[in-house]
């Protein structure tokens, strides 16, 4: 007899049905959706992740009004025995952090997905929101290999308020967030810098200044070396003042490995595969060559 899975715990009106590892503060399961009837995600958070539940529960709902391919829809808002709750979309896939796997990952999958995580955070910031906690471990790369940010649960509008655990990764914040400085929209072009820079080569730039990506990956064309150290500067003065216009410079840096001829690991792979079939057809015509040859002497 199938049916659903007992559920080990409820919140609301949400049926807890498994545990996933949180990359943030609180609890994170996958759960029913008992009145939609809908697969969601349920972020509950610490009851001493801050002293007043209704403003961050006001200021949260904000979030609500996002709607972007590449930002996890959030659902709800609420509290539940005295701790505040998320619920939102839930997305199958693995971290940026899995698919990268400790390499470089191909130039033009780098590009294209820190455009896609750029876009995302525009989308935010046209909203009022800074995030100030992106990091590969909180960016899922979804089924379809599309990037999807799911912690704008705890993003911020002028940043919430919270009296207990810290909100933020602090692996991919910018030199002003490490001076104790709150983050605001140069803040996450920075982390978007950071962690395309990883992507590239496998390493965190230094607050201080980073190291040309080329330096370290040899794949990686000197055109996008500007676009990345500007993304990084130490002086947010100094960084794209916008995520729209870092989009859009990566954008042109994808022409730019269209113009060299870089290609990405598809278009590699078909190659090779056209090389191999040229390969076949030719030494099928040489055999038939042969074969004509020898049932010519033979008659002769």
């Amino acid at each position: 007899m199938s049916g659903s899975p007992a559920p080990i715990g409820v919140v609301a009106h949400y049926n807890l049905l498994e545990r996933l590892e949180p990359s943030g503060p609180g609890d994170l399961y996958r759960a029913r959706d008992t009145k939609a009837g809908r697969t969601v995600a349920v972020r509950l958070l610490p009851a001493d992740f801050t002293s007043d539940p209704a403003t961050l529960i006001s200021q949260a709902r904000g979030l609500t009004s996002l709607s972007h391919p590449n930002v996890t829809t959030l659902f709800e808002v609420g509290e539940h025995e005295g701790r505040v709750y998320f619920a939102f979309e839930f997305q199958k896939g693995q971290s940026l952090r899995a698919e990268a796997a400790g390499r470089p990952m191909n130039v033009r999958r780098a590009i294209e997905i820190a455009i896609q995580i750029a876009d995302a955070v525009s989308d935010a910031h046209a909203a009022g929101f800074v995030h100030g906690g992106l990091s590969p471990e909180s960016i899922v790369i979804s089924a379809k290999g599309r990037a999807k940010i799911p912690a704008f649960e705890l993003a911020a509008q002028g940043g919430f308020e919270h009296d207990g655990r810290e909100a933020r990764l602090r692996d991919y914040e910018s030199p002003e967030e490490a001076n104790g400085q709150a983050p605001d929209d140069r803040s996450d072009i920075y982390s978007v810098g950071a962690i395309l820079y990883e992507m590239l080569t496998t390493r965190r730039p230094m607050h201080r200044g980073a190291s040309a990506p080329s330096a370290s990956n040899p794949k990686v064309p000197k055109e996008i070396d500007a676009v990345v150290l500007k993304a990084l500067a130490p002086n947010p003065a100094s960084r794209y003042q916008s995520a729209i216009g870092l989009a859009g410079e990566l954008r042109a840096a994808i022409s730019v490995l269209d113009q060299l001829g870089i290609a990405g690991e598809e278009e590699e792979l078909a190659q090779t595969s056209t090389t191999s079939i040229r390969r076949v057809v030719t030494m099928a015509a040489v055999l038939l060559v042969f074969a004509v040859l020898a049932w010519w002497f033979w008659l002769r």
